[in-house]
């Protein structure tokens, strides 16, 4: 694609196209952000904040070694069904602020989406809490040296 449209693709950017995702970022930061002249502004600019904080939040508890963890809660596989279950809020706020139907549209079928996807999400976690018998995630990590 990329010789197609005369552009450098991802496998010559950097050593075997390592320093792609930094081009990227890059790409992003530096692009112009618009904002739909009859849209709330407010709400529009504080939904993706609200997604991507929610995002953040639900790596609070994710443990990264054995006892390395920011919060080690006793709850944590239902505080992270919760948490990314949240995250729907912020998709339907920027459809709603943005005050076209076509997008509003566009939201309600992503999100829509999402749910869906958590119901299956939700039933591999029960799955899960079946076989470890906890909802702590460091003993969910730490029981399965032995399965």
């Amino acid at each position: 694609m990329a010789a197609i449209q005369r552009r450098r693709g991802p496998n010559v950017v950097g050593f075997l196209g390592l320093l792609q995702p930094f081009a990227d970022g890059l790409k992003l930061l530096l692009k112009e952000t618009i904002i739909p002249s009859k849209a709330n502004q407010v709400i529009f600019i504080i939904a993706p904040i609200l997604t991507i904080f929610l995002s953040f939040l639900g790596w609070a508890i994710i443990p990264f070694n054995n006892y390395t963890v920011y919060a080690d809660i006793n709850v944590g596989l239902l505080y992270i069904f919760a948490v990314s279950s949240l995250g729907v809020y912020g998709i339907i706020m920027s459809g709603w602020a943005s005050n076209s139907r076509y997008a509003f549209l566009g939201t309600l079928r992503a999100t829509a989406q999402m749910i869906s996807y958590e119901v299956s999400i939700g039933l591999i976690l029960i799955t899960i809490l079946l076989i470890s018998n906890s909802l702590n995630l460091t003993s969910i990590v730490m029981n399965q040296k032995y399965v």
